[in-house]
């Protein structure tokens, strides 16, 4: 690969780099700049790597932040306990909007990635490793990778086998258990039940699975030893972490940062606006700070927390002052529901209600709707078969309690004065065709395959669409439909257009985006 990579951000730091060493002399590290640039990875045996991680308090950089220690030690005893070999896989699957920090290192630096997931795969003594990725140039820059190191040639016999899974983009295809199905051939969704890829993951074999930028943080503290490593950041989570900022900023950028740096500064150096109206952290699985919380904090998962945040996929997002969060908030959470696997309960019914009532509430419901998302919100919350419902949860909760005197403007039913400008970034919708098939748009982030709506002087309350797609309608206490103003998803069409011709009143129909 060679020239500029499409759909990867420009990458700055903070200090001296350690993930984006080499990043200011190629655009791609291939192998011989990755040897020249970071030097040969030493061999680590399973103990001390196990205090290597430990040590360095090493936490998952994917959202979840589970220690690695942990993993390492589950899947090495489940291994030993059923006498067979463990498998690596490394989670390059982004498919949030804001988040592109794992496809930089997967597009920059893929051998460090590798560097970090081999180390792991000889401690544990595994057989198989898998990169899952989504976007095309990612897929190039790990196949060339793979190619590079000869692992993608099974005929050398070697103990290890290596390969490749694309899945498609989307937010559920990055979840654990959605990835190991789509590596095993199934579909790139949640199982509908939660499984521990320590005890039982790919192919059923004890499974260390962590996202791209923990294996590179696991290479470079092998590296340099834990003493080293420790001397950068924060002492409580030393090293760097890195960051996608996007949101009201000129264009997203990827940084790697010290953990501990304060908030402003790295806001300030991707010139976001010096009196936002909140900022975003963690992604949309994450949670929102308000401008004073956001400007008086550091970036440590600790200091995130304490002010009601969190770092989890380590997206930042700031929105103008000029901007409703709220709004944006709806914008996202409506995206969160389509985006839903559909599987269980609290994604098909609870997220596209959670929704529509935040909707209803900014529109001037009243107090009667704001306590409809909440207990929606209540609903949800942990009940999910994976932790897409949570986190969607935990993103709507927040901006209730992070813009408090907003929502008081919103339920009083005047309104907070500020317009949605959609600067949080979604993907372009699918658009479907007469055919069902389906393909990228360019419509609004909130435009998909078309909205339901009601003639009222022909419905009769039969509550047959209730039943056809309960994703989307609901009954009220005399029997007639609730429709959600949510777009409907791409995958609801083909249903949608059934509940439409089997009304008995002729009273729904299916409106174009």
């Amino acid at each position: 690969m060679t020239g500029p990579l499409p759909d990867v951000p420009p990458v700055h730091a903070i200090g001296p780099p350690r993930l984006t060493a080499g990043f200011d002399q190629a655009e791609r590290l291939d192998r011989r700049a990755h040897l020249l640039t970071h030097g040969s990875p030493p061999s680590v045996p399973a103990d001390r790597l196990v205090e290597l991680a430990d040590a360095i308090a090493l936490r998952g950089r994917g959202g979840a932040g589970f220690p690695l220690v942990r993993k390492l030690e589950a899947v090495a005893h489940h291994a030993r306990r059923s006498g067979v070999r463990p498998a690596v896989v490394v989670n390059g699957c982004e498919g949030e909007p804001a988040c592109r920090k794992d496809t930089v290192l997967l597009c920059r630096a893929p051998h460090l990635v590798l560097d970090g997931a081999l180390l792991a795969a000889d401690a544990l003594g595994a057989r198989t490793l898998v990169v899952g990725v989504t976007k095309e140039t990612a897929e190039r820059s790990v196949r060339d990778a793979l190619a590079e190191r000869g692992l993608s040639d099974r005929r050398r016999g070697r103990s290890l086998r290596a390969r490749l899974v694309r899945v498609p983009e989307r937010l559920v295809s990055g979840e654990a258990s959605a990835l190991i199905r789509a590596a095993e051939g199934g579909p790139s969704l949640p199982p509908g039940r939660r499984v521990r890829a320590a005890e039982s993951g790919l192919g059923g074999v004890p499974t260390l699975l962590s996202n791209a930028e923990t294996f590179a943080q696991l290479a470079v503290a092998a590296r340099l030893g834990a003493h080293r490593y420790a001397a950068t950041g924060a002492p409580s989570e030393p090293g760097t972490l890195l960051l996608t900022v996007s949101g009201a900023v000129p264009s997203p950028t990827v940084v790697e940062v010290p953990s501990g740096v304060p908030l402003p500064y790295v806001l300030q150096m991707c010139a976001a606006d010096p009196a936002p109206g909140g900022v975003l952290v963690g992604g949309y699985h994450g949670a929102w700070l308000d401008a004073a919380t956001a400007y008086g904090t550091v970036v440590t998962r600790e200091a995130l927390a304490a002010g009601g945040g969190a770092l989890g996929a380590g997206a930042v997002l700031p929105v103008p002052a000029a901007t409703c969060p709220l709004g944006e908030t709806l914008h996202v959470a409506r995206w969160l529901a389509a985006e839903s696997s559909g599987q269980c309960g609290p994604c098909r019914l609870g997220l596209p209600s959670m929704a529509s009532a935040l909707a209803d509430t900014l529109a001037g419901g009243g107090q009667e709707a704001l306590e409809t998302v909440r207990r929606a919100a209540q609903t949800v919350n942990g009940r999910g078969a994976c932790k897409h419902p949570d986190g969607a949860v935990r993103f709507v909760l927040s901006a209730l309690t992070a813009f408090a005197d907003d929502l008081a403007a919103h339920v009083l039913g005047g309104g907070c004065g500020r317009e949605t400008a959609g600067v949080l970034p979604l993907p372009a919708p699918e658009t479907v065709d007469a055919a069902g098939s389906t393909g990228t748009g360019t419509a609004s982030p909130t435009a998909a395959a078309g909205r339901l709506a009601v003639d009222w002087t022909l419905c009769e309350g039969h509550g047959l669409c209730a039943k056809l797609l309960p994703e989307a309608v609901r009954l009220d206490p005399d029997g007639y439909p609730l429709i959600t103003d949510t777009a409907l998803p791409a995958r609801l069409h083909n249903r949608a257009q059934r509940a439409v011709r089997r009304c008995p009143a002729l009273a729904l129909r299916l409106e174009k985006p």
